[in-house]
This record gives C-alpha cells, sequence and structure tokens, in this order.
C-alpha cells in the first residue's frame, strides 16, 4: 500500500480559502498512491476556537465538496482531516451544543466513504469540550490496496487527542483493525508524547500507524509536525521533520498477518472477568 501523509503548515494570515486551494493542489499531486492523509481541522485551525463558529460546515459543505473533487481527479482514497462540522439548523446533540469535530474520508470516486466524530476531546473544559459535543460512535472504513494480491486494509479513524486512550484502539482492533489513521493538531510543546504514543498504539495492537500532524504556527500555537508511519513491529518506517512535508510510504499490510502469527501476543489476552 502506496500512502501519503501530507503535513500540512499554515498560519493566521493565510485566507481558508487558499488553504483549501493548495491542500487540494497537494493531494492532487499523489496520483499512484492508494491512501492519502490530511491533518486535523487545517481548513478551521486546530486551536483557533474562536473562528469554528464561522467557518463550521456540513459535511457536504465547501471544503468538503474540493477535497471530494481532488479525491476524484486523483483517483485515490483520500482522508480529509477533519472539519468544525455543523449539521444542519437546529440540530444539536445531547450537551446543546450543535458542532462537531469531525474526520471525512473519501474513496477514489470522490463519494464520502465514512465520517468520524472526535470522541475525545481537548481542554479540559475549554476549547473543544466548551464548544463542540463528543462523538459516540467507532468508524471504520476498508483501503483497497493495489498490491498484488493485497486486498483491502481495515482502518480505524480517530483524531488527535484520541491517541491518549487506549480502549479506543482495542475495540478498533476487535472491529477488525489493522491500520489506524491519525489526523491531529499536536503542539510541539508535547510532541515527544505524539510520537512515543503513535508507537504504543502499534506495538500493542499489532498495527500499522499512519499519524498526520500539522505544521507552522497558527492562534499562538506551534505546532509539532513530525507526522509519521509506524509498523506493528513498533518500527517507524518515515518520520517527517517540524515543517511542511510530504511523506510517501509503502507498507507491505501483510506485515500486520504475519507478524501477529510469528509474535503471537494478541493470543494471550485475558479480559477482566
Amino acid at each position: 500500500m502506496r500512502i501519503a501523509v501530507i503535513q500540512l503548515g499554515y498560519d493566521d494570515a493565510e485566507p481558508v480559502s487558499d488553504r483549501v486551494a493548495r491542500a487540494a493542489g497537494l493531494v492532487r499531486g499523489q496520483a499512484g498512491v492508494d491512501l492519502v492523509v490530511l491533518p486535523e481541522l487545517w481548513a478551521a485551525g486546530g486551536f483557533s476556537y474562536k473562528r469554528w463558529d464561522e467557518r463550521a460546515e456540513p459535511v457536504d459543505g465547501p471544503v468538503a465538496q474540493a477535497m471530494s473533487a481532488a479525491a476524484r481527479d486523483t483517483g485515490v482514497m483520500l482522508h480529509a482531516g477533519s472539519i468544525v462540522e455543523r449539521p444542519g439548523a437546529g440540530v444539536r446533540g445531547p450537551d446543546g451544543k450543535e458542532l462537531w469535530n469531525t474526520s471525512l474520508v473519501f474513496a477514489a470516486d470522490g463519494s464520502l466513504a465514512a465520517t468520524y466524530r472526535k470522541i475525545h476531546r481537548f481542554g479540559f473544559g475549554q476549547g473543544e469540550p466548551l464548544l463542540m459535543e463528543a462523538g459516540e460512535a467507532l468508524s471504520l472504513v476498508d483501503v483497497p490496496d493495489s498490491s498484488p494480491s493485497a486486498g483491502a486494509a481495515r482502518a480505524g479513524l480517530s483524531t488527535c487527542y484520541d491517541l491518549r486512550f487506549p480502549e479506543l484502539y482495542r475495540a478498533q482492533l476487535d472491529a477488525g483493525a489493522t491500520l489506524f489513521v491519525i489526523p491531529a493538531a499536536w503542539p510541539a510543546g508535547r510532541v515527544g508524547h505524539w510520537t512515543l504514543l503513535a508507537r504504543a498504539r502499534a506495538i500493542e495492537n499489532q498495527c500499522v500507524v499512519v499519524a498526520c500532524n500539522t505544521a507552522g504556527t497558527h492562534a499562538g500555537v506551534e505546532m509539532g509536525g513530525h507526522s509519521q508511519v509506524v509498523l506493528p513491529t513498533g518500527d517507524v518506517a518515515a518520520m517527517a521533520g517540524s515543517d511542511e512535508q510530504v511523506l510517501t510510504v509503502e507498507v507491505d499490510m501483510s506485515t500486520v498477518t504475519d507478524y501477529r502469527a510469528t509474535f503471537p501476543v494478541l493470543r494471550d489476552r485475558r479480559l477482566p472477568l
């Protein structure tokens, strides 16, 4: 499977429309890749809380339409990162809020293949918990693999702060995941946690991890970069630096089943009684 991880960098000076066009251009540059991944909230701004309300849109809004077209034009499956989702006027969640942090995945024909509403909201009562509803459901999607006789990978979707909660990934594993795709807006101050936790999720679940972070500085927060693709052994197949960068990595997904067979640690799980 060929994977392109677009570690998009941006700042507050770049108009959203320009950023969307630029991201679409980067996606269109990935012809021949099976899966392309963008970061979390790259259009709305991961820490631009004050702008989220005005930049919110439904899952068929302007950002989604631009990403759908880019996926279709390039013939790739595109994890378009996440948007600030407002489903429609008057639609609210259990806590009375009308916004969600929602990931969008488009098939190679541009159709919407999957969505995922972020379950764990970062901010300790501020930011996401204050402004957004929490997601309530797992989301997995099959990612076609053009490698000979490879079939498809089963990708579990999560977002940024979710990475700190291993029980989510166990649930995805039990639902058949062989691949975790994790877009993020993870700050530079805690980037060591970002790289370590991605490796931990790969090792403990014997899955491939595709972790796509943001570069640049926005809303006064320096982003951490260091996107990476981690193999089920915990070995890092590729890692970006701190600036905008596109990682293109070829991963043999059969390493998941092979490693699970040769080092069958998952068979020794003992669930609480």
